[in-house]
């Protein structure tokens, strides 16, 4: 657990409030409840904080640096809490990041997205540290707030964390995708997690008329955008846009499964068909933070894909895998031979490469809409991805 910080030493805390404030992350009306559930009370005393620097996670230990681990939990960053799903020891950081306390802005603009008032009762898929439930939890009251956290120690640590603030909201153990239907209906649902697929059980606990938050993508990327879905009457379908672009951790059982390249590719190039050349750059794809690997992950489903370096710096080569079939495609631009077109590697029953680059021709033709202009209709059993209105589906190879 995380001990109190002696009064008078949580300024810092403050500050961020203030910096939250200032740049619209946090609306007024939750201030009070950022203010009275410090963050350093949620966080534990080892904890791993993203270096630019270094490139790497590195550890902020409490007890050989106070300062340094202040000034962390103060600092407008996620820090990881957990690596591995618990099966990790020491402070060097380990393969996978499986738990955290996101990055406070995030926190706060997604609590002002939800739209709670006094009387709304609300399910938190994910409890993580306690801090979100905490925060939900001092502006609704605890008997209000239920979170759900499949690992056990994570959930127990987080209601030790939100008994130090003195809150109590309901801490389940169990897998946050099956819901908790002993307390529903749920006016707002809210997962920490990213989400590849949104539970069927969540729609069915939630009241008509109420919200679904939630970071959803596909398994092109590793980004999710923060998705608010309005549930109709039926519980059989939610509706509505995304907000922003944004990291999570994934869903246990919802990661991407990363295909072996030598299965797809058991030698290069093979059989591939060469026919088809590109005018298009590996700038098109887009960086980590930029829409267009979003919006090819609408319009080309069950596809991932790996950008690889040369140790030289020669070239830059875009792998494309299907998750359906050993479906692939590769394109290598060099980085200092500028040209006009370059060759495509393709093999399987799905031509990936041109799929993309027809992902990408509409999203020109659109005129580049940013994620807010997209959104997401969802049912009993489909996802469809939409433009400005639920009727204007973004197109795929199969449509």
């Amino acid at each position: 657990m995380t001990s109190p910080l002696p009064e008078g030493t949580d300024r810092p805390g403050q500050e961020l409030g203030r910096l939250l404030l200032n740049t619209g992350a946090m609306s007024a009306d939750w201030a009070p409840a950022f203010a009275a559930v410090p963050r350093s009370h949620f966080v534990p005393d080892l904890a791993w904080a993203w270096d630019e620097e270094q490139g790497r996670s590195v550890a902020v230990n409490r007890a050989g640096d106070p300062d340094g681990w202040l000034a962390a939990v103060h600092t407008d960053i996620p820090l990881v809490t957990q690596w591995d799903d618990g099966n990790h020891t020491g402070t060097e950081p380990g393969q996978l990041s499986t738990s955290s306390t996101s990055q406070p802005s995030l926190v706060m603009s997604m609590l002002r997205d939800l739209d709670v008032h006094p009387g709304l009762k609300v399910l938190e898929a994910g409890a993580g540290t306690g801090w979100n439930a905490g925060l939900l939890a001092q502006r609704l009251g605890s008997r209000q707030v239920v979170s759900i956290e499949v690992d056990p120690a994570i959930a127990a640590r987080a209601t030790v964390n939100l008994a130090t603030t003195g809150l109590n909201p309901h801490i389940v153990t169990g897998d946050g995708e099956l819901g908790w239907p002993t307390g529903a209906p749920y006016d707002r649902i809210i997962a920490t997690y990213g989400l590849r697929h949104i539970p069927h059980a969540w729609l069915q606990q939630t009241r008509p008329g109420g919200i679904i938050l939630a970071p959803w993508g596909t398994h092109y990327s590793q980004r999710d955008a923060i998705v608010k879905l309005t549930v109709a009457d039926d519980h059989h379908s939610a509706s509505g846009h995304f907000t922003e672009l944004v990291g999570f951790m994934k869903a246990r059982d919802q990661r991407t499964p990363y295909p072996e390249h030598a299965t797809h590719v058991p030698e290069f190039p093979g059989n591939a068909d060469t026919t088809h050349r590109t005018a298009r750059t590996a700038d098109d794809l887009g960086g980590p933070w930029d829409v267009q690997p979003f919006v090819i992950g609408l319009a080309v489903p069950d596809v991932t894909h790996v950008l690889a370096h040369d140790d030289a710096g020669h070239s830059t080569t875009a792998w494309f895998y299907s998750l359906t079939d050993t479906s692939w495609a590769a394109v290598t631009w060099p980085t200092d031979e500028p040209q006009t077109t370059t060759t495509v590697y393709q093999s399987g029953p799905r031509r990936l490469w041109q799929a993309v680059e027809h992902a990408l021709d509409w999203w020109d033709e659109h005129n580049r809409p940013a994620i807010h202009r997209f959104g997401l209709t969802i049912s009993d059993h489909h996802h469809t991805p939409w433009l400005d209105t639920p009727d204007h589906p973004v197109p795929t190879p199969a449509a």
